[in-house]
């Protein structure tokens, strides 16, 4: 199965991120390959920040992960998180949109006792550097031109590190939790 490890977002964040993208959608127009259909923003059950892409793995793989995800998260306190603006991934006639969260040194050095952990059980996980994000949208074309004003949403703390498994459709991703822990105050 397809999988990966993410910061859950709380719910004011989600919906915060959510008021953004009404605001851009009224911007934003849809890439060539959406055949003039518009972007495909995502619907706010897959907001969340990944820590790390594993991408296929079977039942021992997920129960390794899940050893190194308790291991990460032993006395980690929960993430301050503020958002610090927006970026893309790809062209910028079929870019993926997402909005940029501040790494602060407490997230850096989760991510990496995470990946250490990860590799001490021996699963693996795509190695490109940590780049803390929520996507909002695919299939984005930018236009020349001005931005509205745009709410960035407000900072919070982030207590859920879960494992998920990612199942891709026609409609997009379907994010399904395999395992959660919680962090403590």
């Amino acid at each position: 199965m397809r999988t990966f490890i993410a910061l859950e977002l709380p719910h004011e964040v989600v919906c915060d991120i959510a008021d953004t993208g009404r605001t851009l959608a009224g911007v934003l127009t849809g890439s060539a390959k959406r055949r003039g259909r518009g972007p495909r923003f995502m619907p706010r059950a897959n907001y969340h920040i990944t820590l790390a892409f594993l991408g296929e793995l079977d039942e021992c793989g997920v129960r390794a992960a899940m050893e190194a995800v308790d291991e990460a998260c032993a006395g980690q306190k929960p993430f301050a998180i503020a958002c610090d603006g927006l970026g893309t991934f790809g062209r910028p006639s079929d870019a993926t949109l997402w909005m940029g969260v501040r790494c602060t040194d407490q997230l850096k050095k989760f991510d990496d006792d995470l990946r250490r952990a990860l590799a001490e059980h021996w699963v693996a996980y795509d190695e490109k550097s940590f780049r803390p994000h929520i996507t909002m949208a695919s299939h984005v074309r930018f236009e020349r031109g001005v931005l509205p004003q745009l709410t960035f949403p407000r900072e919070a703390a982030c207590s859920r590190v879960t494992l998920f498994k990612s199942e891709l459709t026609h409609e997009g991703a379907i994010y399904k939790p395999l395992y959660t822990v919680d962090l403590a105050e």
